[in-house]
């Protein structure tokens, strides 16, 4: 063999990717295949090819008898096997001895040169088929290495042909994929020539090269367009965390931000919609809700059923189910066509959810929010909290505390009322000391009695009465000399001092110089309200 073969060899491992000892390899196995079909050729053989040169020798085994009966015995006892459907053993019919084998045992087998002087036509064209065969091997090994770890990556392909059981997507030269029926969508059509995208969803080797499946209804789909689209998304400032589909007709995502400023659903959106109308093209028309995701599971929940509008959603934390409470008009719509709507929205958040109207919730509940007085007596189950506009939170109690992990409702802890409303005068600072259980009374009593002051006018509200200083209550403090009238007031002594928050006539009247005082010192009187009429 003259050094032009080597070479031929060498450009042929360049140009198709293969490593040059892949492809000597491969010339070795050939040389013995061809060596194999002359007359007198010896059953046990091999050939060793000089790198350099191209001069190529073929040495034949003589094996003594009781070795190779005992390696013929090892090679059935390895390649026997019991038939599934009989239970009987079933033994190879003609053993072959591997001939790995043969290097264990090399001092007792007897190495011959066996090299022909011309192989022939025939031997010569069993070489060529089998180096081909091994280039072929190789290649499909190496795309099967390429494409083993892209799993879940999205790839666009080109449809060379569509039948009833599956399309045939051309990814590049010599490589194709399947997109099987049940991995499309219903209703999409696949048409000779078209560009379509789709993920990988499994890669197995196969004798005619990897086998390639890609889907067009996982929901990794959506994710990846997305990401194609969204820079934000490609950069990690925004994350999908989860997505719910049900492909070809609506899809709902939750994206999070990872940056200060970034606005999740905007940039899925994108200016004017350009970037989410984006994917609804490429999905053919497929309706995608982007839902802003949330670590409290009843504001998750609530956003999930968009575009229907929630009232109050009450969750159970230990059976992961949320009842929705919707406004009756939107019934229908939280539903969805066929249940749709709703049953993206469990998908999307993992909790089971059962929606109800108003009017269906007023009549089965054993507890409404009309019924809730506004007193603090239950600790644990669900938050005690009133918002200003009048509703219950839905969120879940401490352990060992009426209220949520909210500053704002645990602050009301300080208070002998649910309602959110009285520490709307307070500054952040303010009800984070408040919040704060390491604080004492005496460390809070400025900020309540302030807030206690400044929403007095709209609604009184008084302190805890394990944690106020001492007060005495008056239904009604006349002072003398038609100067100040109280009627249906609180009169609190602190410290020699009267305050007064109730209702005081000071139209036409002159204060006096000094107050009658009530049972001990009174240095002075503070009127905050006014009344219709003095006191005579």
């Amino acid at each position: 063999m003259s050094r032009e073969i080597l070479e031929a060899m060498t450009a042929l491992a360049r140009e198709k990717g293969i490593s040059p000892e892949k492809l000597m390899t491969a010339l070795e196995d050939a040389l013995l295949s061809a060596y194999k079909k002359l007359p007198g050729a010896a059953r046990y053989a091999r050939v060793e090819v000089d790198h350099e040169t191209g001069d190529f020798v073929v040495i034949r085994y003589r094996i003594p008898k009781d070795l190779e009966a005992e390696l013929i015995g090892e090679t059935i006892e390895e390649e026997s096997y019991y038939d599934p459907e009989t239970g009987e053993k079933v033994e190879p019919q003609d053993p072959e001895i591997d001939p790995a084998k043969f290097e264990q045992y090399r001092d007792r087998i007897e190495e011959i040169d066996d090299t022909p002087e011309d192989f022939g036509r025939i031997a010569a064209q069993t070489a060529k088929q089998v180096i081909l065969q091994r280039i072929r091997e190789a290649e499909r090994d190496m795309m099967f290495e390429e494409f083993r770890d892209r799993v879940g990556e999205l790839i666009t392909g080109i449809v060379q042909q569509s039948d009833s059981r599956y399309t045939l997507v051309q990814l590049r030269d010599r490589v194709e994929a399947l997109l099987p029926k049940g991995e499309q969508v219903d209703g999409e059509r696949y048409d000779h020539g078209q560009r379509v995208k789709a993920v990988i969803k499994e890669v197995s080797p196969s004798t005619k090269g990897p086998s390639i499946i890609v889907s067009r209804r996982d929901g990794e789909l959506i994710k990846k367009l997305f990401e194609l689209e969204v820079p934000e998304i490609a950069d990690g400032l925004v994350e999908i965390a989860n997505v719910a589909r049900e492909p070809g007709y609506r899809s709902k995502i939750a994206v999070v931000s990872h940056a200060d400023g970034v606005d999740p659903v905007g940039a899925c959106v994108g200016p004017r919609g350009s970037r989410v109308r984006m994917v609804v093209s490429e999905l053919r028309g497929e309706k995608i809700d982007i839902i802003p995701y949330n670590d409290e599971p009843a504001r998750f929940v609530a956003k999930a059923l968009s575009p229907a509008r929630v009232r109050e959603v009450l969750v159970d934390d230990e059976s992961k189910q949320a009842t929705v409470i919707v406004p009756d008009d939107q019934l229908s719509l939280a539903i969805g066509r066929e249940g749709q709507n709703a049953r993206l929205a469990a998908r999307l958040t993992g909790w089971r959810i059962d929606i109800k109207s108003e009017t269906d919730f007023a009549q089965t509940a054993t507890q409404t929010d009309e019924d809730f007085d506004g007193a603090v007596e239950e600790v644990g189950g669900r938050c005690q909290a009133i918002s200003v506009r009048g509703r219950r939170c839905p969120n879940e109690a401490l352990p060992g505390s009426p209220f949520c992990g909210l500053p704002k409702h645990q602050a009301l802890s300080r208070f002998t009322t649910a309602a959110v409303a009285i520490l709307e005068p307070l500054s952040d600072e303010e009800i984070a000391d408040l919040s704060d259980p390491d604080k004492t009374w005496d460390d809070v009593v400025d900020i309540v009695t302030r807030a206690e002051e400044l929403y007095g006018d709209q609604e009184e509200i008084a302190v805890d009465e394990s944690a106020e200083p001492e007060e005495g209550e008056f239904d009604e403090v006349a002072v003398e000399d038609g100067e100040i009238a109280v009627e249906e007031g609180e009169v609190a002594v602190e410290d020699g001092e009267i305050a007064v928050e109730a209702e005081v006539a000071e139209e036409g009247l002159e204060p006096a110089p000094e107050a009658a005082e009530p049972d001990g010192e009174v240095d002075s009187a503070d009127a905050t309200d006014e009344a219709e009429e003095p006191a005579s």
